[in-house]
């Protein structure tokens, strides 16, 4: 059985961060499990390729919840990241860090060193900053391009009915991420800059990392109450390392717990009716799920959008050229382009709500592709928002003790009165804004159900029947000081275990405002930073 310092379970956005931090002074040897295969996918370096990835079980887990009563009885697809890179190398690229009291809550619930000023410096330890005028700005690995002026011109509608609204208007939605503005994204060059391309790469460059892809860990090897290797499965055969310092569990938000729960670390109950030898009794291992919801609102436009470049077979072929020749155009940008994070009432003491505008209109129902080069074969745009956070809480937990099987996922979504009021306020909002003279002269008329109609109930019930995840399931294995309510303490050792730590998004005490796979890299460059400090 080989031996490593350090074995980081999942290549995703933390795992990436872990193998190059901790490999960096040469002096650790480490393995990185990726459960997936190669990301040098031409889909996945395309940004707006990502749409062709939305259904691909070559590079995406296709988790699907059970059926949820808030939401009128359906499922929720939820896609992840089977591949090196995890999800940021099939995510929609957009770069959010969250609002500052995101972090100031975490701290304020028990964890130390996790408040905004105390994480800022984790965040922009990994980032590089290309401005619209295409300077850069800092020294990280990680690329994030302001592509504000390569944007669809109606932006300058969005912006226009923002200021007739009376919101602000941010020209950073990171530094200032208040008001309406537009997404930064994960891109260099043109070419999408996953956390692979970021931080793996370069560490798989070092002589002490062993990055074994297409590896499905299927338990952690316990000594007692102290990790000591994992046990995975590659091409049909059964491996089995040993970890020197420490087992790092990067899985995500669904994968840690499964494989905690597989390895006997979880609800003692469920654990015993799968036939799992309890090693430790921890209800809280995928307890606590929290994830965003959002709905989109589709609009025929009296201007040109981008659907007039993608919809004809020449449109496709021209802006394909373009991209192959130049990396620019409409094909090296995310289709999330407008947005921005607002109070949706002058009550609120912080913004409630975070808005998406996009200058294309396309269905999105589940088809097998997310059809953002096939386009609605009209001028169309779209406006949608999603409460920024969420008070449900649901959970997750394996269905058998074969790992193969996907977990039962419970999001629990919409179950407090608190989240039935911030989706009338939303919707609220989006009415304001498409009753604003400037929205009122781009639509036409209105696609599917019109928002500007609806009563609260109707507002209510029409995100029941057609909002779903915008993808950012968190805190499943949360960060807490109390082995009763959490899984991990600020260090994100496993409570009641040694030498086991779980770093990704799954420790998360809430869900951020936004995107969440930012406060993911910082996540993974905190613990990078206690891990080596001896913590």
């Amino acid at each position: 059985m080989e031996e490593f310092d350090f074995i980081v379970i999942g290549a995703g956005s933390a795992g990436c961060v872990l193998a190059d931090r901790l490999s960096a002074d040469g002096r650790n040897k480490v393995l990185v499990l990726e459960a997936g295969g190669s990301d040098r996918k031409f889909f996945i370096k395309m940004p707006i390729g990502y749409g062709k990835l939305f259904y691909d079980e070559k590079v995406n887990w296709k988790y699907e919840t059970e059926p949820v009563d808030g939401l009128a009885g359906r499922t929720s697809y939820w896609p992840r990241g089977r591949v090196i890179g995890g999800s940021s190398s099939i995510n929609a690229m957009c770069y959010v860090r969250g609002l500052p009291s995101d972090f100031n809550d975490w701290r304020d619930m028990g964890n130390p060193g996790w408040g905004w000023q105390d994480v800022l410096p984790y965040f922009k330890r990994s980032e590089t900053f290309v401005d619209r005028d295409g300077n850069s700005h800092g020294g990280g690995p990680l690329y994030v391009s302001d592509v504000y002026r390569d944007m669809h011109p109606l932006k300058e509608h969005y912006k226009a009915a923002a200021r007739e609204m009376g919101l602000p208007v941010s020209d950073s939605m990171i530094d200032d991420p208040e008001g309406i503005g537009f997404y930064q994204i994960n891109t260099k060059n043109g070419v999408r800059c996953s956390a692979a391309d970021a931080f793996l790469r370069p560490a798989m460059k070092r002589g002490n990392v062993k990055l074994e892809s297409n590896a499905e860990v299927t338990r952690v090897l316990l000594d007692g109450k102290m990790a000591t290797g994992v046990e995975y499965v590659q091409g049909g055969v059964r491996f089995k390392a040993a970890a020197r310092r420490e087992v790092i569990v990067s899985g995500g938000a669904i994968n840690s717990p499964k494989l905690l729960q597989l390895s006997g670390v979880g609800p003692s109950d469920l654990l015993r009716k799968h036939g799992i030898e309890v090693v430790l009794d921890q209800k809280n291992v995928g307890a606590n799920l929290q994830d965003h919801l959002g709905i989109s609102y589709f609009y025929r436009a009296t201007v040109p959008t981008l659907n007039n470049q993608l919809t004809p077979w020449w449109g496709k072929l021209l802006l394909g050229m373009r991209y192959v020749l130049t990396r620019s155009g409409p094909l090296s940008l995310s289709v999330n382009q407008g947005g921005g994070f607002v109070k949706s009432d002058e009550k609120q003491k912080r913004p409630n709500l975070q808005l998406y505008f996009n200058p294309i209109s396309y269905r999105t129902e589940t088809s097998g592709e997310r059809r953002l080069m096939h386009p609605d074969p009209y001028p169309g745009f779209i406006m949608s928002f999603q409460p920024c956070r969420p008070s449900s809480r649901g959970h997750l937990e394996i269905r058998s003790g074969n790992p193969v099987d996907k977990p039962a996922i419970h999001p629990n979504y919409l179950s407090t009165n608190q989240d039935i009021e911030d989706v009338i306020a939303g919707g609220r909002l989006i009415q304001r804004m498409a009753g604003t003279p400037t929205i009122q002269k781009l639509v036409k008329a209105a696609e599917g159900p019109d928002v500007s109609t609806m009563n609260d109930e109707e507002i209510v019930q029409d995100f029941r029947e057609r909002s779903g995840s915008i993808f950012h399931p968190v805190s499943t294995c949360m960060m807490g000081p109390d082995p009763q309510s959490s899984v991990v303490d600020s260090k994100l050792r496993v409570h009641g275990l040694e030498r086991l730590r779980i770093v990704d998004a799954s420790v998360f005490p809430t869900v951020t405002s936004g995107n969440t796979n930012a406060p993911t890299i910082m996540v993974g460059q905190k613990a990078a930073e206690e891990i080596l400090s001896g913590c």
